[in-house]
């Protein structure tokens, strides 16, 4: 709530705010997808704008504030943003120091590991399977239910949900938050004993804040050990190591500052070239059909492809318009000293911990492999990559989008509801709970995973397959009757990819749809005095290099959001991390763009 009320000029001057947010803007479901850096004050717009258009960056921030900003409070970027927020605020100060026996250049190098969506999906990763796991969630589901409120009709369905995780997770007798936290409120009386809203809410209030304390007073010590010795380890984390050393030798040590000391004048970096009909939708199409023929014709060869240097892009292709630029961004290595890895598995399923990627089950017809883009090799971007000989459908690359719809806080749906689309946003609905059930389902390693699997697999059963609501299901009996008697039970069924591709292909119009009104939202912020239809205001066409570039960005900020938000399993600790830690600068494209520095 405070951050929806607070002016987006403000929230941009802190380096952090705006790392979650570049992520939360470049997810695939949106039409316009910019880039900030905070370092430069300068906009990198995607579809780019008309060349004769120089609107200046007060049109853009209204537009962002209205049709953005709300939807990333309602999404779990946002929730880890805030949480990212209170360990930082812990970390700068004088009781972290004392408790946690931490010097000023300590303080610095704890910081510059958590801060950011990397920084917390790598502090995730690493008290995975852990008390601090469950302390985490808690307290990340908590924060999301005292935000709602329980007599807004609206909110009441989400809210009773929430409950209800959190009485099966962390709120059941044995589990880590009430043997940890519940010292602090005493023996929690029966939920039917509880009347008075006001008392649940201070109840929850009182555990969340005692799990904050844990997480801060141990976990993150904890992490901070781990993140020394992990430094001493990785060949990449040289610089960072000297600039600590430095710093701890040093014997006055400036406080980090949280927000820029003043705001950079803003600028709107302008398009050039050639001009072509403004369309998101055509856009993501392009960069979609590029991606699926390289995958179609490259996959094979990828766990053994080598990368060669990267002949020099022409005109059409500078290298600002690969990588923004070096100035803001940092060079990119033309040489990688590992091959390409790739987000999905070797038939396109995504590979959980503890599950042959040759079962039988995984090996169907499967959606999943269209909801994260592959990892091309650089050199693909240029020298390999095929010619568009087709043009990709929206249905083509609409799981991609639904995937991201789940961590942007469902604009597509806040759509749907606009348009009095019941039926399909319930639709919806389904699609999304069966993307929530899968990963708890298939991966049994995760903290909860046998009573979220049957609290998901109830819900999805007792919502949309029982009588009177499986009548608006556009789906075979046979598919149905498969999901009933496998989901009740809190177990996988095949089927969960046959009816999301059903229900896609009922969607793929209406989120045309969407892009198109996103389109119209954006150019009437933009170039309010235009009274053009969309299809006819011109735009830039982008090359190869820059498609795959974009694709790239996209699926990097996928693969952090899914991380964070759950429907991804998080990586184990490795070298990469280390890798990404050393590259990342949030005044430069942030968590992003070092993911991007290390791909390519």
């Amino acid at each position: 709530a405070s951050i929806a009320s607070t002016d987006i000029r403000l929230l941009l001057q802190d380096h952090v705010f705006v790392d979650f947010f570049n992520t939360f803007l470049n997810l695939p479901v949106f039409g316009q997808t910019p880039l900030y850096i905070s370092g430069m004050g300068r906009w990198y717009l995607w579809p780019e704008l008309p060349s004769h258009l120089d609107p200046g960056p007060a049109a853009l921030l209204a537009w962002l504030a209205k049709h953005r900003l709300p939807h990333f409070c309602k999404s779990s970027l946002c929730l880890h943003l805030v949480l990212c927020q209170k360990l930082l605020g812990f970390i700068r100060s004088g009781e972290a120091a004392e408790l946690l026996n931490l010097q000023r250049a300590d303080q610095w190098l704890l910081e510059r590991c958590i801060s950011g969506s990397h920084g917390m999906r790598h502090f995730c990763a690493f008290v995975r399977g852990t008390a601090g796991e469950e302390l985490i969630d808690f307290w990340l589901t908590t924060e999301r239910l005292l935000g709602l409120e329980e007599s807004d009709g609206s909110q009441r369905d989400l809210f009773l949900s929430l409950v209800h995780r959190l009485r099966a997770t962390h709120l059941r007798e044995g589990s880590s938050v009430l043997t940890l936290c519940s010292a602090v409120v005493g023996p929690l009386p029966k939920a039917r004993h509880i009347q008075s809203i006001s008392t649940r809410r201070e109840i929850l209030s009182k555990l969340q804040e005692q799990a904050l304390f844990i997480i801060q007073s141990y976990w993150l010590s904890k992490f901070f050990m781990h993140c020394k010795m992990g430094m001493e380890e990785e060949k990449s984390c040289q610089l960072l190591r000297q600039e600590y050393q430095e710093r701890l030798s040093q014997a006055c040590w400036q406080e980090p500052p949280g927000l820029s000391e003043s705001l950079l004048t803003m600028d709107i970096k302008r398009s050039q070239g050639v001009s072509e009909p403004y369309s998101s939708q055509k856009a993501k199409a392009e960069v979609w059909a590029l991606v699926k023929e390289g995958r179609d014709t490259q996959e094979l060869k990828m766990a053994m492809f080598r990368v060669e240097p990267e002949k020099q892009p022409g005109p059409a292709e500078s290298t600002e318009e690969l990588c923004l630029g070096k100035d803001a961004l940092g060079s990119i290595p033309q040489q990688s000293e590992h091959p390409a890895n790739t987000a999905v598995g070797g038939k396109g399923g995504i590979t959980f911990p503890g599950r042959s990627q040759s079962s039988a089950e995984l090996d169907l017809e499967n959606p999943w492999k269209e909801k994260i883009l592959p990892d091309l090799p650089p050199s693909a971007s240029f020298a390999r990559l095929p010619s568009l000989k087709t043009p990709a459908k929206t249905l083509d690359f609409l799981p991609w989008a639904l995937s991201a719809e789940a961590c942007a806080g469902r604009p597509f749906r806040d759509f749907l509801q606009r348009q009095n689309r019941a039926k399909e946003a319930h639709l919806l609905d389904l699609w999304h709970d069966l993307e929530e059930f899968l990963p708890v389902v298939l991966d049994s390693s995760r903290e909860n995973s046998f009573f979220l699997r049957h609290l998901i697999g109830e819900k999805i059963c007792k919502t949309y397959l029982e009588e009177g609501s499986v009548e608006k299901l556009p789906l075979e009996p046979r598919i149905l009757m498969s999901l009933w008697n496998r989901l009740i039970c809190g177990e996988f069924s095949p089927c969960i990819f046959r009816a999301q591709k059903e229900i896609c292909k009922v969607l793929c119009s209406l989120y045309e749809e969407f892009l198109a009104d996103d389109d119209r939202t954006f150019l009437q912020f933009m170039a309010p005095a235009m009274d053009v239809p969309v299809p006819k205001v011109p735009g830039r066409a982008a090359g190869r290099g820059q498609r795959f570039h974009l694709s790239q960005r996209m699926n990097q900020s996928l693969k952090l959001s899914q991380a964070l938000h759950g429907t991804r399993s998080l990586e184990g600790v490795s070298s990469k991390h280390w890798q990404s830690l050393a590259a990342r600068d949030l005044q430069k494209g942030g968590s992003i763009q070092a993911e991007m520095e290390l791909l390519l």
